[in-house]
């Protein structure tokens, strides 16, 4: 098993901004992925934004120009850095990994346990 620790999430006036951060705890051999999906009330979960250790991030459309992922890969940390946030940014924001414990484990998806956005009007 490995935690994956979520941070920053809180309440926050329209037009603020919030940063989240996620690391993941415990052994960890390789990652090849970090993001983050949301999940607001009655709603599925969606998401929000990935990077790959190669290449360049992925973003929803609701949110391109407004936030910014980044992955220290030292610290095994993915960081979401929330600008110019709406009230529709309001939900449960979840960190997501793919990755591998051992030289010989399988690849495996891993979830936070969440954090709170709340964007008021």
């Amino acid at each position: 098993q490995v935690p994956l620790v979520e941070s920053g999430g809180g309440l926050v006036q329209a037009g603020g901004s919030l940063r989240l951060s996620c690391t993941a705890s415990g052994t960890v051999f390789a990652m090849n992925t970090m993001g983050w999906y949301r999940q607001a009330p009655g709603t599925q979960r969606e998401l929000v934004a990935t990077i790959p250790s190669v290449g360049n991030p992925n973003y929803a459309d609701s949110v391109k120009g407004r936030f910014t992922i980044s992955w220290d890969n030292a610290k095994n940390t993915v960081n979401l850095q929330m600008n110019s946030l709406k009230p529709e940014d309001t939900a449960v924001y979840y960190c997501v990994t793919n990755l591998r414990t051992t030289p010989t484990a399988q690849w495996g998806v891993y979830w936070g346990q969440g954090t709170q956005v709340t964007v008021s009007s």
